[in-house]
């Protein structure tokens, strides 16, 4: 008589396969840059067979970039946040404050910053993995403050004639112009200075 056996998981086995692909491709640039990381080496250190990539992505900037956001995801979720939402107290300073602040721990978190900085610097030179960065990272970020700027002007927060998307600028470009070049440390001092500039302005009051 035979033996009931259970099938294979094929969807946690390619879940488990996938995740192996993330950590290998972010830990690769971040070892060796992203000219040298290909196909192959992501393959060989997750485990997998490079067809299994192609599979799923058509290049190494794909797989890098997703498995960038996926980790930005994952880490957002682990600190209680929403990825996909910026906090709405009714206090728009303390809000921003929280969001900058979080941003700090993760621009000084080694796991963040190797590959972060890896794909900044790659999308200097190499301009359509410049814009897929900013579409798919960047830009949604953006957003988020810009949509967290209009609900302050709904409240009457904020003034009504002001553009969000030039306003996010103010306490966001210092910031990143701050880590990228390390012109200066990155605290909540610092960005907590930001946010007190940006929405009271610089004029004696």
């Amino acid at each position: 008589m035979a033996q009931n056996q259970s099938a294979p998981d094929a969807t946690r086995r390619s879940e488990r396969s996938r995740r192996a692909i993330y950590d290998a491709a972010l830990a690769l640039v971040a070892e060796a840059g992203y000219p040298k990381t290909t196909i192959e080496g992501i393959a060989a250190r997750a485990g997998v067979g490079k067809q299994t990539i192609y599979r799923w992505w058509p290049s190494k900037a794909d797989v890098l970039l997703e498995a960038f956001l996926d980790m930005a995801e994952r880490a957002a979720e682990a600190a209680g946040h929403v990825a996909h939402a910026l906090p709405d107290t009714g206090d728009l300073a303390a809000d921003l404050r929280a969001v900058l602040r979080a941003t700090v721990d993760e621009l000084r978190d080694p796991a963040f910053e190797a590959p972060s900085r890896a794909l900044a610097a790659e999308g200097l030179v190499n301009q359509e993995l410049g814009r897929r960065f900013v579409a798919q990272l960047l830009e949604p970020q953006l957003q988020l403050y810009a949509d967290r700027l209009r609900s302050a002007q709904r409240a009457g927060d904020v003034r009504p004639e002001v553009d969000p998307r030039i306003a996010l600028e103010l306490f966001v470009s210092p910031l990143a112009q701050r880590w990228l070049q390390h012109t200066g440390p990155i605290t909540y001092d610092y960005t907590d200075t930001l946010v007190d500039y940006a929405l009271n302005g610089l004029a004696p009051r």
